[in-house]
């Protein structure tokens, strides 16, 4: 059984663009699109769902489709879905069962919690429409992008564009650097960029040769960087360490950062 792509829905305008975007990404990878409402009344939840199939199926009418009422709050619903699913997707906000997606504590908990790729779809309509050909990838020295690669350059494979792999380096945004000891999101750089790239690349460049790369070394910190260069991308990909000892992954305040300002979709995805 093809595993699906998830999009959580809640009748707001943001969601009904994430649908719209999910189902073009199934059609890309040729999944099936399982939308999610978290409770409401009943009637709410039927337009509520209604709506959202007819925005998936005006996107993408040979996508298999399926829908689902969960009783759950939203966070543990999306969450627990997300433990067999290819990725979830959410609007940058929301309203009712996901209030204040992406802007308050239950899209926040999903892309901490979730052991799938969880993606944001935020933006213009340029950038969400895949009109760019560029998706963008953040690598940091040591081993915390190497799902985040894998996964950005599929993406590139299947859009037929190509990817921008960027490793920044710099002070953090205050101008302090950080401590060698504190985990995050390049905040440190131990090797020269081009090795930090290679060495990256390497393996996940051999399952997808004919993709083309570009790499960039940026001298400023990992949140200017990657925004300077999602401005002109279709997706934007970061990769999330998971907490030693504890649930969940280490988000980081650059992650954070790239949730509620990126100026295009953007893709967490956990470090297996």
């Amino acid at each position: 059984m093809t595993i699906p792509l998830v999009v959580g829905v809640d009748g707001s305008e943001p969601s009904l663009e994430a649908v719209t975007w999910a189902a073009a990404e199934a059609a890309r990878h040729g999944l099936p699109l399982h939308l999610l409402h978290a409770a409401t009344g009943e009637q709410e939840a039927s337009a509520v769902i209604r709506d959202a199939r007819a925005r998936a199926e005006a996107a993408a009418p040979t996508v298999r489709s399926s829908s689902e009422v969960s009783q759950s709050d939203a966070a543990s619903a999306l969450v627990g879905k997300g433990r067999n699913a290819f990725a979830l997707v959410l609007g940058y906000r929301g309203h009712g069962g996901l209030a204040g997606m992406l802007l308050g504590s239950v899209g926040l908990a999903v892309a901490a919690h979730a052991d799938c790729p969880v993606i944001v779809v935020r933006g213009t309509p340029e950038h969400r429409d895949a009109r760019f050909g560029t998706v963008v990838v953040g690598v940091e020295d040591g081993e915390g992008s190497g799902s985040a690669v894998e996964f950005a350059l599929r993406e590139a494979h299947v859009r037929r564009c190509r990817l921008v792999a960027v490793h920044a380096g710099g002070a953090p945004s205050g101008g302090r650097a950080a401590p060698r000891s504190t985990p995050g999101f390049m905040e440190t750089r131990r090797r020269p960029p081009a090795q930090v790239l290679d060495d990256a690349l390497r393996l996940p460049l051999r399952r997808y040769p004919d993709t083309t790369v570009n790499r960039l070394s940026m001298e400023k910190p990992g949140r200017p960087a990657l925004l300077e260069a999602a401005s002109t991308a279709d997706l934007l990909v970061v990769g999330a360490r998971r907490r030693l000892g504890h649930p969940g992954l280490q988000l980081g305040l650059v992650n954070h950062a790239l949730l509620h300002h990126s100026p295009c979709p953007v893709a967490v995805v956990p470090q297996l």
